[in-house]
């Protein structure tokens, strides 16, 4: 998002506009973080506003772009045509892979080749366009290219047409597609994972399982190894075997993504999955975060577990493994505030008894005695909310994993005194 960033303030600067930095990077964090736009749409609107808040005509910045499609000056293009961003095309090509997309906004996303080169796609659920299958070819009209991290891509939108072709177009050898043409993945750390559509292999351990609500998503969560760590999402379509918090995994033709500036891999049909005896060490990336509780999210209180792959359940089922005799857990989801961030954290057991009071035995007694497991969240949050804690731990996505909790006094008074000057500027 940074880059996002730096990319509009100069774009501007060329016009002898300065744009404060901090001011693109907020609105870009909001529209992605908070409403959830995808990036390249952030970007689009974040231009649009400060062109209007400097009356600047939006050709000026474009430079005598169209930001919509003329059929009658669309060119057809060969996929190494595609050097630059913003630029309106039409291509012919056939669909190499399609890659599972947890992202609401994402219809399909997957890598598209021709005789010239591959490149990756991006097609919007907003937007009415057929989907497209894996192993035939389309003539694409009024596609849009961008470049991001120094890589060109295609978007689909609401004005390009999708036409499936008879021919089948020869594609030329690439390293992208990988172990989805039956080609082993090289094996790499979990740091080296920087490239968007690369197929690799790693040998990782899972150290945190996530709640999930996608029917087509089957485990997500956390791996790392000892030189960083990285979100996965194995999909149900994968058909692989469950993975347990704690245990070591070789995880065979994961391929890798890019979104929102973050690299997670994702275990689809072509993937496999093997049981390791080693115990992984895993990177240390500790962070420490003070503020006072501001909310005791939903979910949290006493849970229950699927007993086999240790998810917590959703009005008594597992996504995996359906109505199961689930056992009895407690867990904090809060949320910090140090008056600048609201930070979202999760805390185990162990942590939401030390910091609660309420033992898991003390929370099955509540909830039988009141006949409702809410009691319990209610109970915490009466207990927690408003006072101040300094918490360590991992910060994964929009999380920290706490690792150790510590009350304080209240908020310092140094920290105090900067928030009154800052409410005092506005």
């Amino acid at each position: 998002m940074d880059k996002t960033a730096e990319n509009i303030k100069s774009k501007f600067l060329e016009l002898g506009v300065d744009i404060p930095i901090e001011d693109i990077v907020d609105r870009l964090d909001k529209l992605v973080t908070k409403f959830k736009v995808p990036l390249d749409e952030a970007r689009r609107s974040v231009i649009t506003y400060f062109l209007k808040e400097n009356d600047l005509d939006r050709n000026a910045f474009f430079g005598g772009q169209s930001t919509t499609p003329d059929s009658r000056s669309t060119p057809d293009v060969k996929l190494n045509g595609i050097d630059e961003g913003g630029k309106w095309v039409n291509i012919k090509a056939k669909v190499l892979q399609l890659w599972d997309s947890s992202h609401e906004s994402v219809s399909q996303v997957g890598i598209i080749g021709d005789e010239t080169a591959t490149i990756k796609f991006i097609k919007w659920s907003r937007d009415t366009i057929p989907d497209v299958e894996e192993g035939k070819s389309y003539y694409f009209k009024n596609v849009v290219s961008n470049e991001w991290n120094g890589r060109f891509e295609v978007t689909l939108n609401k004005n390009t047409v999708v036409e499936e072709i008879d021919e089948d177009i020869e594609v030329i050898s690439s390293p992208m597609a990988g172990a989805g043409d039956g080609q082993p993945a090289p094996m790499v750390n979990v740091a080296d994972i920087a490239e968007d559509g690369k197929w690799v292999s790693i040998k990782a351990k899972v150290f945190q399982l996530w709640d999930n609500s996608h029917e087509s998503i089957s485990q997500v969560g956390l791996a790392g190894d000892s030189t960083g760590t990285i979100k996965f999402i194995k999909w149900t379509s994968a058909d692989l075997l469950d993975l347990t918090e704690g245990k070591s995994y070789l995880f065979n033709n994961v391929v890798a993504q890019e979104w929102n500036d973050k690299f997670e891999i994702t275990l689809n049909k072509n993937s496999s999955i093997e049981e390791l005896d080693e115990d992984i060490e895993i990177a240390s990336t500790s962070i420490i975060f003070a503020g006072a509780m501001v909310d005791v999210q939903s979910g949290s209180g006493l849970i229950k577990r699927c007993p086999e792959c240790k998810r917590a359940l959703t009005k008594g089922a597992c996504m995996e493994h359906g109505k199961v005799d689930g056992t009895y857990d407690l867990r904090i989801k809060a949320v910090l505030d140090d008056g600048n961030t609201a930070q979202e954290s999760i805390l185990k057991r162990e942590l939401a008894e030390q910091i609660s009071g309420i033992t898991l035995d003390d929370a099955i007694s509540m909830a039988a005695d009141a006949l409702d497991q809410g009691v319990v969240l209610d109970q915490m949050r009466l207990k927690l909310l408003g006072k101040y804690f300094t918490v360590t731990g991992s910060k994964v996505d929009r999380y920290i994993l706490v690792d150790s909790i510590e009350p304080q006094d209240g908020m310092d008074m140094e920290m105090l005194d900067e928030l009154i000057a800052d409410a005092e500027m506005i």
